[in-house]
């Protein structure tokens, strides 16, 4: 009886024994359906962990600022650091320690770049009028060209409006007192024209977003001009 059991057992386990070893030849060396259906689990779990590690990667990655720039102050030689306040006004200040004297300068073009003041994210523009005002969108008339002139000062003029007949540059300026001057009154080879960048450090920047004129919201503010000239709330045509 006991070797009648013991017999049993023995046979019961030989017959599961080769029950699994079949089971195991039917998914590696069958080429039916059932190949498929044993390995597609192991399968689709490597890729979706291959295409959630992707997608994780892909959210996390932005693109890249490819402009490098120069975050700097820009000292006129009248003696004053050019601002862009808080309202959008643009004058000159003669206080050392300002935040609103820190502008970036943003590379757009060959020897072409856009003046941004790094505490509003205002950009200055020069209008059609020669009229100097702020906005809060990147656009042509954003848009200033830096030439160097003698002992370093550099002039920064209108990429897009100048003299009709003559052909002169408008520029960048700030008069004896410390004013914005009107871009068609200001002379290349005056101090008022000149401004000498002290660089803060260099920075990456992202290329601004150009928006045509027909877009350009009102600006936010215009310059402020000395006595004599047009009023200061002339706004862009």
């Amino acid at each position: 009886m006991a070797a009648a059991i013991a017999s049993s057992l023995i046979r019961q386990k030989r017959q599961a024994r080769e029950r699994e070893k079949s089971n195991a030849c039917r998914c590696v060396s069958s080429p039916s359906k059932t190949k498929g259906s044993c390995e597609k689990p192991s399968r689709l779990n490597v890729f979706s962990r291959v295409k959630l590690f992707g997608s994780k990667k892909r959210r996390r990655r932005r693109p890249e600022p490819q402009l490098k720039g120069i975050v700097t102050k820009l000292y006129s030689r009248q003696g004053f650091h050019l601002q862009l306040q808080a309202d959008g006004t643009i004058d000159g200040t003669k206080e050392e320690d300002n935040g609103y004297t820190m502008f970036n300068l943003i590379p757009v073009g060959l020897r072409v770049v856009a003046i941004q003041g790094v505490q509003t994210k205002l950009y200055l523009a020069m209008n059609s009028e020669g009229f100097l005002y702020t906005s809060e969108h990147f656009t042509p008339e954003c848009k200033f060209k830096e030439s160097v002139f003698e002992n370093y000062y550099v002039t920064y003029s209108s990429m897009i409006y100048r003299q009709q007949q003559s052909g002169r540059g408008w520029y960048l300026g700030l008069n004896k007192e410390g004013e914005i001057m009107k871009g068609n009154h200001v002379k290349k080879n005056k101090p008022a024209a000149h401004f000498l960048p002290k660089p803060l450090k260099v920075a990456m920047y992202r290329e601004p977003s150009l928006h045509d004129l027909t877009e350009q919201t009102p600006p936010i503010k215009t310059a402020r001009y000395h006595p004599g000239q047009s009023s200061s709330k002339k706004k862009h045509q």
